[in-house]
């Protein structure tokens, strides 16, 4: 065999190996996109409760349960002043358990020994809460604290103290959060026999009865309170009628009826004369009648 054809088998020998590759990589099958590296998801943060306004609360609101939840909070963000159930900060949350021991002497100094939200009802809100903000001893007031009957106040209205004594305060069935009409008795002028006339006025009519002595809330199953100052919450613009009624002489408190509570409030005016009567003729008939 000639040098020339050993070189072109060894040439075609060389191509056809080469062509064997090249199907064989055409045919491989071909490697899938690479998946995108998942990073590890961060551990929890540790939370605790903290006890919040529900809804918007208003200066001078009276708060129940329902106005309060709990809402959940980083433990590292805790205030010292917020309210929390209490519950023990997880165990990664070592550098967090200082903030959570105050947060939670907080609550204690707040509620005491009660649940948190049962020992806040009656309270008052002293400023603004916002819905989902943190019930904090500065934004409201309970009942005996300093500024509490100034919270209670409504805009424009005062309260003025009275004496009361168990006769004068229809025995002691009237408690804080009635309604009463303020009547005083005084003489009047003599008439031409020379008897002396008795005049009775309402110096003021359904006004709300704050206190009993420093009694703010009675018990639940309190039925009197005996008292001798009873604090009503009067108009600005009717002090001076209490103060002028202190002077003129006793006054009486009467206890007006829950189904008569929605009437208007402030001055009164003399009562009518027992003995008045309107004669009514009708078909030649006279008939008298007594007016209220």
């Amino acid at each position: 065999m000639g040098p020339v054809r050993i070189a072109v088998i060894a040439v075609a020998g060389i191509a056809a190996i080469a062509l064997a590759f090249l199907v064989q990589a055409m045919l491989a099958p071909k490697p899938g996109p690479t998946a995108p590296a998942v990073a590890a998801a961060p551990p929890p943060r540790p939370m605790a409760q903290v006890l919040v306004a529900k809804t918007d609360l208003p200066i001078g609101h009276r708060i129940v349960a329902a106005d309060l939840t709990w809402q959940a909070w980083p433990i590292e963000a805790l205030n010292a002043n917020f309210i929390t159930d209490g519950s023990a900060p997880a165990p990664e949350a070592v550098g967090a358990e200082k903030q959570m021991k105050k947060a939670e002497q907080a609550a204690q100094d707040i509620v005491g020994a009660n649940g948190p939200i049962q020992a806040l009802e009656g309270s008052m809100v002293k400023e603004p809460l916002l819905a989902n903000e943190p019930i904090t001893p500065r934004k409201i007031v309970r009942a005996g604290q300093t500024g509490y009957m100034a919270v209670v106040l409504q805009p424009g209205m005062r309260a003025v103290s009275i004496p009361v004594t168990a006769e004068t305060g229809a025995g002691g069935f009237i408690l804080p959060g009635d309604r009463v009409d303020v009547m005083q008795a005084r003489e009047g002028d003599k008439d031409d026999k020379g008897a002396q006339s008795v005049i009775t006025e309402a110096l003021l009519r359904n006004v709300r009865v704050l206190a009993i002595d420093q009694t703010l809330n009675p018990a639940d199953d309190a039925k009197t309170v005996v008292g001798a100052v009873a604090t009503l919450e009067i108009a600005a613009s009717d002090v001076d009628v209490l103060v002028r009624g202190r002077k003129q002489g006793e006054m009486v408190l009467a206890l007006r009826s829950y189904a008569d509570i929605g009437g208007p409030s402030g001055r009164g005016g003399p009562g009518a004369q027992a003995n008045q009567t309107v004669q009514i003729v009708r078909a030649g008939a006279t008939t008298e009648v007594a007016v209220r």
